[in-house]
C-alpha cells in the first residue's frame, strides 16, 4: 500500500537505504513486538557494518517497544475471541468502560477494543495498566529529535499531501488489494476510502474525512512523544527542502 501508507518516493529510497518498508502484504498480521525484533535484528546488522542505524517514523508506540521493550501480555485465547465477536460495537465498549475505565484505546477501532478487552478479562487486570509496565532494561544508547510545525502549517501539509495521495491514484490502489487482515485495517484513510468506493461519500468527503483523520493522528503522536521521551525539539516551520533542516539536528544525532 504504498501510496495509502506514504511510503517514501523511489529516489529518497535509491539514496539512502531503507529497511522494513514495503516487506509485508496487507493480509498479514503486524504488532510492536515484531517490529522489535526485526527492528533489532536490523540495527545490529547496520552497527556491524559502523553505520548510523537512524529509525524514522511515526508510530510512537513501535519505537518504544524498540527502545525500552514490551511487558508480558496474555496469548490471545480463540475461545475469549469467538464470544466477544458475537457482540455489537456498542456492547464491547460498554464492557471495555467497565474492566478498563481509563483505556484510551480509540472505541472506533473494533480490533483494538476487542484485543484491549481480551487483555483485561484474561490477566484480571486493566489493560492500560498492563501497557504503562515497560521493560526494565531500557536502551539508553539512543538519542533522538522531535521534528515540529506550528499547527497552521503542519495541518496546511496534512492536507496538502492527502489531496496528493488520491491525485497519485489511491482508490485504484485501495481497490486492486483483494483481501486487507487486521492490521492493514487500521491504515489511516482506509476506512474513508472503501465508504467512498461504496457510493457513501463523494471524494471531497473522502479527501475532508481522511484529511481530519490524520489530523488526530498527528496530534496523538505529538502528545505521545512530548510525554514518553526526551526528545530535543526541532522546529521547521517555514521550511519546504529537506536540506535546510538545522545542521545543530543532524550532529546531534551523531551523522556528522
Amino acid at each position: 500500500m504504498e501510496i495509502l501508507t506514504a511510503q517514501p518516493e523511489e529516489r529518497m529510497l535509491r539514496g539512502i537505504p531503507h529497511h522494513l518498508i514495503g516487506f509485508l502484504s496487507p493480509e498479514e498480521s503486524f504488532d510492536a513486538s515484531h517490529f522489535a525484533n526485526l527492528a533489532r535484528k536490523q540495527i545490529h546488522e547496520i552497527l556491524s557494518r559502523r553505520k548510523l542505524p537512524i529509525i524514522a517514523g511515526g508510530s510512537g508506540l513501535y519505537i518504544k517497544a524498540l527502545t525500552h521493550g514490551l511487558s508480558e501480555l496474555p496469548r490471545g485465547n480463540a475461545r475469549l475471541r469467538s464470544d466477544l465477536a458475537k457482540l455489537s460495537d456498542a456492547q464491547l465498549q460498554e464492557l471495555l468502560r467497565a474492566v478498563d475505565p481509563l483505556s484510551k484505546v480509540d472505541l472506533r477501532n473494533r480490533r483494538r477494543v476487542s484485543r484491549a478487552l481480551e487483555i483485561s478479562l484474561l490477566a484480571s487486570r486493566p489493560a492500560s495498566e498492563l501497557r504503562t509496565q515497560w521493560e526494565t532494561t531500557a536502551q539508553t544508547n539512543f538519542r533522538g529529535i522531535l521534528l515540529v510545525r506550528e499547527r497552521a502549517e503542519l495541518y496546511s501539509r496534512i492536507a496538502e499531501n492527502v489531496r496528493a495521495m488520491f491525485q497519485r491514484g489511491v482508490v485504484a490502489e485501495v481497490a486492486r488489494i483483494p483481501k486487507f487482515g487486521a492490521t492493514a485495517k487500521m491504515a489511516i484513510g482506509l476506512r474513508e476510502i472503501e465508504s467512498l468506493r461504496r457510493g457513501e461519500l463523494t471524494q471531497s468527503e473522502c479527501i475532508e474525512a481522511v484529511t481530519l483523520s490524520t489530523r488526530h493522528y498527528a496530534k496523538r503522536q505529538l502528545t505521545w512523544f512530548r510525554n514518553q521521551f526526551m526528545l530535543r525539539l526541532i522546529d521547521l516551520t517555514g521550511l519546504r527542502d529537506t536540506s535546510e533542516i538545522p545542521p545543530p539536528a543532524l550532529e546531534f544525532l551523531g551523522a556528522v
